[in-house]
């Protein structure tokens, strides 16, 4: 999982904007999954976390990724298993169905086309969209190239 540098001052700046206390772990919750592109899970939050602050429990990091989403300083992408978007900006996502991994797909790829689906959907009926994901599935790059390789075969033993 790589992580980017962030700076500390940055996310003191972001907690202090939205009122909120700036404790260690919140600190450090929100220097991790800011400071990543790969989209924890609460649980491998918890694991980067622990190792700067050894003693935090699950439980913290789970309040503070709900605190922090609630404020608006962190998006949650539901699914099975929950996971934690350091950019609050509007964007999809393109997730890789042979290794999971999760990745943010630029605006201007998808904007214009994302505006005019909204207007479509909320003129079917009359609806009002208040906002909306659209998630890509497919095979990374590197999947695509494992899957070309033709497969070894073992031996039989002798």
């Amino acid at each position: 999982m790589t992580i980017i540098p962030k700076n500390s001052h940055g996310v003191d700046a972001a907690l202090r904007r939205v009122g909120l206390r700036l404790t260690g772990p919140r600190r450090a919750v929100l220097e991790i999954v800011q400071g990543t592109e790969s989209h924890p899970t609460a649980e491998a939050v918890h694991r980067m976390v622990r190792r700067r602050l050894p003693r935090v429990s699950l439980g913290t990091v789970y309040r503070n990724l709900r605190l922090l989403v609630t404020e608006g300083l962190v998006k949650e992408l539901p699914g099975p298993h929950a996971r934690f978007d350091g950019n609050a900006s509007e964007h999809h996502h393109f997730t890789c169905l042979g290794c999971g991994r999760m990745v943010d797909v630029a605006a201007p790829l998808t904007e214009p086309h994302s505006r005019a689906l909204c207007r479509r959907v909320g003129a079917h009926a009359g609806w009002s969209v208040a906002y909306h994901r659209i998630e890509f599935y497919g095979r990374c790059a590197a999947c695509r190239m494992k899957s070309k390789r033709p497969a070894r075969r073992r031996r039989p033993p002798s």
